[in-house]
Order: C-alpha cells, then structure tokens, then sequence
C-alpha cells in the first residue's frame, strides 16, 4: 500500500534501468492497461462506499454507538481516506511510472499513505484487545466503561503511534541526510534504500501487531472453551443451589440485562431475582416445581450466563474472520520487505512487488463486508440504510 511508491523505483535504480522502462504502460498492451485502470477504478469506489456506509450508519442509527464499535469506526476513517486520497493518486502514477504532481503533493501523498495504512493495522490490534478484555476480563472491563466511557483517547491515540512510526522519516530524511535520491518525476520515500529501517518499521507496524492480535485471540478461545467445560460438567443441574451458580456463571451481577452490542457483558447490576425468567434457557428441575427466590434466581442467571457464552462465541469467531483477513492482506508485502533486503529488490520481480501493495489496499476494501457478515448490528444499520423499507418490514414483525 504506502510502500508500494518505494518499491518499484528502488527495483528500476538497482537495475539502472528507468522507471518508464518498468511501467506498466511499457509492460502490457493498451487492453490490459484498460482493464488494470478499471479495476484500480472499480477497487477504489468500493472502499469509498463501502467505508462510507459505516460511517453513514454510525450517524444514523444510535444503536451503534457502543464504546467498541468506535474502534471499527476509527477503522472505517482510515480506510475511506485509503479509497479517497490514497488510491486516486496512485493509480495514474502506477500506470505511467511518472509523478506530475510536483514534489509538495508528493510528500503530503507519502504521509497520508503511511499514517492511514499503519492507522489501520493499529485499530485491529485494538479492536482485538477490546474483546480479549470484554470476554477475559469482564469484570474490570464493564466497570472501565462506567468510569471512562469515551474511546476517544484511546482512538487519538492510534493515529499519534502511526504518525511517529513514519512521518518524521518522510518529512524530514533528507534534511538530515543532506541531499534527496528521489528523482524529480518519481515520488517514493527517502528512507527506502535504508533497509534496516524499513525492516524495523515493518516489525513494529505489522509482526508486533500480528503477534499482539494472535494472543489476544488465543486468550479469547480458551477463556471461552474453559467455560463450556465447567459449564457442561455442571450444566445447571441443581439451580436450587445458588452458590453452584455462581461457581460456574462467570458473572459478578446476575441481574444483568442483555448488553447492546457484542462486547458488552451486561447492562444492570440488580440483585433481586426476576421471576418471568424461569422459562429462559434453563428449565427448573422436575424434582420441585415450586418457584422460590433461590431457584428463580439460580435459573435466572444461569440463562443469562448461558447467553453471555453465546455472544462470546460470536464475539471470538467474529474477530478471528477481521484478523485472519488482516493477516492474509498484510503478510505478502511484509514478507517481501525482509526477503529483498539481502538481493536489493533484484530477486523478486516487480509485478510481485505491485499486487502486494494492492493487496494492502484491498484490506480496507473488505473490512465494510465483514462488519456485517460479524455483527447483527452493523447487518440491521445497511439494511435500515440500504433498504428501508425491508427493515420497517422487519422491524415491525419482530413486535
């Protein structure tokens, strides 16, 4: 994605060649150049639109606004910048080899394009620690959000991280180095020949990144798998008893209501029993038909205790699809970086090096469709805005 500026240039220089010579114009016949323009064309809008959806529907529909869905919507920024600013601006460049927009944009461009990547790297990694804490740590997790319920330290955070990852670099290399190697029509990082600090920066913007994410869900599954074990050893077979309850219902506050979005744990912390719950997922045993508080109570929270596990489940499997596909996106290029560094660029080819920077790009076409395909919420937000009328449909037979 941002280094896809960097890479190509460097390839021509080591094999004295110029950019032009290694264009895709000089490569490809004018069908196929149409037919990349389209799809670069085509890519681009749908991570505008895409993102723009989530955003449209974070205005929209209040029933988002939940403290970890601002990270996904922090998420969604970075990536319509990608499809807004970052993309446009390549494709041509990427087309011809030549950059005509003078040496300012070109800065501004490198800039952008390294913060908005790396910012989007960076909100996985915290969307990630958001549900580890939500399902491992729910406890301190439901009492931090009552005591600082705006995420956004943590979201301005993550754009100051991504900022000093790269931009000083971009701003002001070649002052300190004295000179610029970059010729006049190219546009590509000063720090690209350097490839020890490359192969620092790739470690802190994707490896760290892929290892914190990796733990987190790795922590999520066993929390989880824990807890069906010691759920199913004991399966609510005696809810008269409430402290066997409470032993195996990993919840502080049986009064709990359902939350509002996946990562919440519960919404109430009430103590009295709730008697129309006793037809909730758990039965009341067939020895004693009789209600009384301890067995209403006991019944109760075991229900609640069972549903939390289920939206833990979602929760893990949710943020297992956002994080494989993040992987997935950003492993290629990464790999790539260290692996060119012993030949400079001369072992792997150029059209290797150009499909995985738009394999980065596509990260951010595809983290809209998999806000959906995760989340109940986000699906009901499109439909509420894509198709109105279906969702009024909806809506009203579910009352």
């Amino acid at each position: 994605m941002h280094n896809s500026t960097t890479e190509i240039p460097h390839a021509a220089e080591t094999h004295n060649e110029t950019w032009s010579s290694q264009a895709p114009s000089s490569e490809f016949s004018l069908g196929v150049l149409a037919l990349l323009a389209f799809l670069m064309v085509l890519l681009c809008l749908v991570t505008i639109l895409g993102n723009m959806l989530v955003i449209l529907a974070f205005i929209m529909d209040r029933n988002l606004r939940h403290r970890s869905n601002y990270f996904f919507l922090n998420l969604a920024v970075s990536d319509f910048a990608v499809g807004v600013f970052c993309m446009p601006l390549y494709i041509p460049y990427s087309l011809t080899g030549k950059w005509h927009l003078g040496r300012g944009i070109c800065k501004l461009w490198l800039v952008m394009d390294y913060l908005l990547c790396t910012a989007s790297g960076f909100n996985i990694v915290l969307i990630s620690y958001d549900r580890f804490l939500s399902v491992t740590k729910a406890v301190s997790y439901r009492a931090q959000q009552g005591i600082t319920s705006n995420p956004t330290i943590e979201m301005v955070a993550i754009w100051i991280l991504a900022f000093l990852l790269y931009g000083p670099a971009i701003l002001f290399w070649e002052h300190v180095a004295g000179h610029s190697v970059v010729p006049v029509d190219q546009c590509y990082a000063e720090f690209f020949h350097n490839w020890y600090f490359l192969l620092c920066a790739s470690t802190l913007e994707f490896f760290v990144p892929l290892l914190l994410v990796t733990y987190f869900n790795v922590h999520i599954f066993h929390n989880i798998q824990r807890r069906q074990r010691r759920g199913s050893a004991q399966d609510c077979e005696h809810p008269r008893r409430s402290s066997l309850s409470w032993r195996f219902c990993g919840l502080p506050r049986p009064g709990a209501s359902s939350p509002s979005s996946e990562a919440e744990n519960s919404g109430s912390s009430s103590m009295r029993p709730k008697k129309d719950s006793l037809g909730a997922d758990c039965s009341s045993p067939s020895t004693d038909n009789s209600v009384t508080p301890g067995n209403d109570f006991s019944v109760s929270f075991c229900a609640k205790t069972r549903s939390k596990l289920q939206r833990d489940k979602k929760i893990a499997k949710s943020l297992a699809i956002i994080v494989c596909v993040f992987a997935i996106c950003w492993a290629p290029y990464s790999l790539l970086v260290i692996i060119r560094g012993p030949c400079q660029g001369t072992c792997v080819h150029n059209f290797l090096y150009e499909a995985t920077f738009w394999l980065l790009w596509i990260n951010s076409s595809l983290n809209p469709f998999l806000y959906p395909l995760c989340h109940v919420k986000f699906r009901m937000a499109f439909l509420k805005i894509l198709c109105p009328k279906k969702f009024a449909t909806l809506r009203s037979g579910s009352f």
